[in-house]
């Protein structure tokens, strides 16, 4: 980010059950929560967290526990709890645009289904949905990536580990390793490492499954996903364009999971348009 758009952002933390959550916050206007990839923290949306700042938003993001700066607990915890606790602090009362990424996304349903008060728009990145069908079979290639991972897993090599979930998020199932270079990938094996080295960070108190009730989801919805993402990841993005009622697509071409670390100014241009029109909206 440059020097400017650095100096506005503020660290800070909110407190939930026995954690304290590390936030950082910038701009101010309608809210805008941004929740991280469960192989990233809140920096995997610094771009995005400046972008939206500058155009007039208050942007919001933050570690949950396990992750980044977060002092968590050895208790039972709710995602969508803490996430609560956020936008107490920082919403200011008015409903937030949420935007996550996997298994933030994951808990951006599960919020707006629980407290669709609070939810101003959702957009979602290649979302995990709490609830979805096990998936029976993948193509060869990719069947022999996973065996791969699990492998490397059961070995407790922590670089090792860390190393092929970059090719597989990162570069993406289908891709050749290496794929993304550069400050991208330094940045994501600097994230990952912190969450694959943390202690032990308590039991999520599971949500109520989403998958079949995501027809209930009356605010507007942006669905993202990459190409070279696991085929059944697409197929579920599709999914929720198809049954959330009018939510609207936009795949990325050439990008795989994580389009905010290797893709940013493209993730920009299908996110600020849909930001500028919901405050509008609102408005």
């Amino acid at each position: 980010m440059s020097g400017d758009r650095s100096k506005a952002l503020e660290r800070d933390a909110v407190t939930s059950g026995r954690a304290l959550l590390a936030c950082t916050t910038a701009g101010a206007g309608v809210p805008v929560v941004f929740l991280h990839a469960g192989v990233a923290d809140h920096r995997m949306w610094q771009q995005q967290v400046a972008t939206v700042a500058a155009d007039g938003f208050r942007a919001i993001a933050w570690d949950r526990r396990g992750f980044g700066d977060t002092l968590h607990a050895d208790e039972s915890y709710s995602h969508v709890g803490d996430l609560v606790r956020v936008l107490d602090r920082y919403a200011g009362g008015e409903p937030a645009i949420l935007v996550g990424c996997s298994q933030g996304g994951r808990i951006a349903l599960d919020a707006t289904l629980a407290h669709p008060e609070r939810v101003r728009a959702l957009v979602l990145v290649a979302p995990a949905v709490s609830g979805a069908p096990a998936v029976e079979s993948f193509p060869p290639a990719i069947e022999a990536m996973l065996l791969r991972m699990d492998e490397v897993e059961a070995s407790a090599d922590i670089d090792r580990v860390n190393a092929v979930e970059a090719h597989v998020w990162l570069d993406g199932p289908g891709c050749v390793e290496g794929r993304v270079q550069g400050a991208a990938r330094a940045l994501f094996l600097e994230m990952n490492g912190i969450a694959l080295r943390a202690e032990a960070r308590g039991e999520e108190i599971p949500p109520p499954p989403a998958y079949d009730r995501v027809e209930m989801i009356g605010v507007p919805t942006l669905v993202v996903w990459g190409d070279l993402d696991f085929p059944h990841l697409s197929a579920r993005c599709e999914h929720l364009v198809a049954t959330i009622p009018g939510a609207r697509a936009a795949p990325m071409p050439g990008t795989a999971h994580l389009p905010s670390l290797e893709a940013p100014d493209a993730l920009d241009a299908v996110l600020v348009p849909f930001l500028r029109e919901v405050r509008a909206s609102a408005t």
